[in-house]
């Protein structure tokens, strides 16, 4: 297959957040030659019908119709860890590099929350953790205005939906994971003390991590940083 460098880049917004969570990372990329799609997972959609009745699998379809063809390079934030995933152990011929912010690679039989009740989340529900707040790190007070106002809830089902995965040639697609609210060594830090949703660094093949620090929001907070970092992890530097 062809290098990275003719690779299309796809974006996942993590929970809560649409496609218009890239708008100022999308241009950046494109600034910089890069063919760019940013996509709304299902269930995010501000006017969804049925929100409860969206599920793991509809949001990995809708990541695999963006991949199509490939080459791509797939970039997922946060909660998109999981349908991302997915799709590359679906299309692991398709995709020739990941790029995780500030969240890292499933593995299989992960699950955000197994025991959550209700048919959707909503940000108010995470809005008051501690460690949440400190993920708002960098974030003006505009920003943090327009997330509470745009954000969507999200479904139950990727919430409670788990991970299957088959094709371990997953582990071999090269990775890099950038990290925003924690560091790289305290990622490896909490991945070798166990920390469960951190697992997937101890099982990737392919990993480089590398350090943005900010918050959570990096698009919002660090967006011409971010942008950098995708490009330069898109054309393999």
């Amino acid at each position: 297959m062809d290098t990275t460098a003719s690779a299309r880049i796809v974006l996942v917004p993590g929970f809560w957040l649409g496609a218009w969570a890239w708008d100022e990372v999308a241009p950046l990329l494109r600034e910089q030659g890069h063919d760019v799609v940013a996509i709304t997972l299902p269930g995010l959609e501000p006017e969804h019908p049925a929100r409860g009745e969206v599920t793991l699998d509809d949001q990995v379809a809708a990541i695999e119709a963006a991949i199509g063809d490939g080459p791509v390079v797939l970039v997922a934030h946060s909660g998109a860890a999981l349908p991302a995933t997915i799709a590359i152990d679906r299309n692991v011929d398709r995709v020739v590099r990941s790029v995780w912010v500030d969240t890292v690679p499933a593995v299989d039989g992960a699950v955000m929350d197994a025991s959550f009740e209700g048919d959707e989340l909503p940000l108010e529900a995470a809005w008051d953790d501690e460690m949440a707040q400190g993920s708002m790190r960098g974030l003006s007070d505009e920003q943090l205005e327009e997330l509470r106002t745009r954000a969507v809830p999200e479904p139950a089902g990727a919430v409670r939906g788990a991970a299957e995965l088959r094709d371990e040639r997953r582990l071999d697609v090269p990775a890099t994971i950038i990290c925003t609210a924690f560091s790289a060594d305290e990622y490896r830090a909490f991945s070798d003390q166990g920390v469960p949703f951190l697992a997937g660094i101890l099982k990737h093949r392919a990993l480089t991590l590398v350090d943005l620090p900010t918050g959570h929001w990096p698009m919002w907070s660090e967006p011409q940083r971010l942008a950098e970092l995708i490009g330069e992890a898109a054309a393999g530097a």
